[in-house]
């Protein structure tokens, strides 16, 4: 009778534990660091490396400052910018491209003869071919 009593008092312990939820508290925290200090932006893509001399249109910069892609992109939510993704290596260019921390070269291509062919929205998204 000892046994059966024993096997009666872990059965009920042991539907208790499975019965009760246990309480788990999670915290997720994303670190994003510091932007990447491209003379010309970056690509809006991990690892974020610096883009060409180029790649992005006049709108993508303030006062000559880049407005960041990515999880650095200080736009507006509805913000639309044309990029030329001939320079980009997803596209087959394998060009020279700057390192992080170089810095612009004195002469700038004029914005005025900026030809991007892909509209690009600072998160990863494209809307498509510029028309």
């Amino acid at each position: 009778m000892n046994g059966l009593r024993v096997f009666a008092i872990a059965a009920v312990a042991g539907a208790m534990l499975v019965a009760a939820p246990l309480k788990a508290s999670a915290q997720i925290s994303v670190e994003v660091g510091v932007a990447p200090d491209c003379p010309y932006g970056y690509y809006d893509y991990a690892p974020y490396s610096c883009v060409p001399d180029g790649y992005y249109g006049p709108e993508w910069f303030d006062g000559g400052v880049f407005i960041g892609v990515g999880p650095w992109f200080h736009g507006p939510e509805n913000f639309k910018g044309n990029v030329d993704n001939s320079f980009d290596p997803h596209h087959g260019y394998n060009g020279p491209a700057p390192k992080v921390g170089e810095k612009a070269s004195a002469q700038r291509r004029d914005p005025a003869q900026f030809k991007g062919n892909e509209s690009r929205d600072g998160r990863g998204h494209t809307g498509g071919e510029k028309k």
